[in-house]
């Protein structure tokens, strides 16, 4: 049996629909439909694993680094102790570690090497459709992200999803491999405005921060979060040139990945 933690996410939900024709796969959610299985990693109660082989386990949200690591522990000692196969978690890239949420990451694989599980990790990039959210276009075409004259070397989600599943449907060919999933061309702020006709006119933290606490829709903790990608962004970490392996996707996906900045430009004019 395959399990799936993290599935209404969004990245969770494009997994999820690629396996729907398989009656071998249950959802775990904190609210179940018939036939899943509730899994609040806030709840280590209600982490059942039994009868799990393998156990994809979407990273359990944005939220204080404290929290997350309770959640992973919950949820890794519970597939211990279920005698779950084999644990698929879906990380951060190598190149974040500047990024402030890198730590439960590093963390959670660091528990898992520890662990009695066979284990595999994914090492996502950055969404191309997160870059279509925090580099977005103005009305008057203008991106003022402040992006400097860095780069991301983003991935379409779609491609994350579809490795997430070919390694989880077979996870012994994968055992113990850490993978880096990023993107083989890197997108800068003149890029994204240049595909979307209009000007880049980057900004600088100290406006962004004011514009996104201004705005009231952030939580306190994301707003460092947000700050520490564009900064970790226009200083020249998330590019990709230090991933040792930029091929990786291609070669687990068996095709070209899809190019990020067709993503961004159907994710911000849809």
């Amino acid at each position: 049996m395959l399990m799936i933690t993290g599935a209404t996410g969004a990245l969770g939900t494009l997994v999820t629909a690629r396996l729907a024709d398989r009656d071998d796969v249950v959802i775990g959610t904190r609210s179940p439909a018939p036939g899943g299985r509730r899994t609040d990693f806030d709840d280590p109660a209600s982490l059942d694993f039994t009868g799990v082989g393998t156990l994809l386990v979407i990273s359990a949200g944005a939220a204080e680094d404290d929290v997350v690591i309770a959640r992973h522990e919950a949820a890794i000692s519970a597939a211990e102790k279920a005698g779950v196969g084999h644990l698929v978690y879906t990380s951060l890239s190598g190149d974040g570690d500047h990024l402030t949420y890198a730590l439960a990451h590093r963390w959670t694989e660091r528990r898992l090497r520890a662990s009695s599980l066979d284990w595999t990790v994914l090492r996502n990039g950055l969404y191309a459709e997160f870059l279509a959210a925090v580099a977005a276009p103005a009305s008057d075409g203008t991106i003022a992200a402040p992006l400097g004259t860095g780069r991301l070397a983003a991935v379409a989600r779609e491609d994350l999803a579809e490795v997430a599943v070919r390694v989880a449907t077979d996870p012994a060919a994968h055992a113990g491999r850490t993978y880096e999933l990023v993107g083989e061309d890197a997108l800068g702020g003149a890029d994204l405005a240049a595909a979307t006709g209009g000007s880049y006119e980057p900004g600088t933290l100290a406006a962004t921060r004011e514009a996104i606490t201004a705005a009231g829709q952030a939580l306190p903790f994301q707003v460092p979060m947000l700050l520490s990608t564009y900064a970790a962004i226009a200083g020249g970490f998330l590019d990709g040139t230090s991933v040792e392996d930029r091929g990786t996707l291609r070669s687990l996906l068996g095709k070209e990945p899809r190019p990020a900045i067709e993503v961004y430009k159907a994710t911000v004019r849809p």
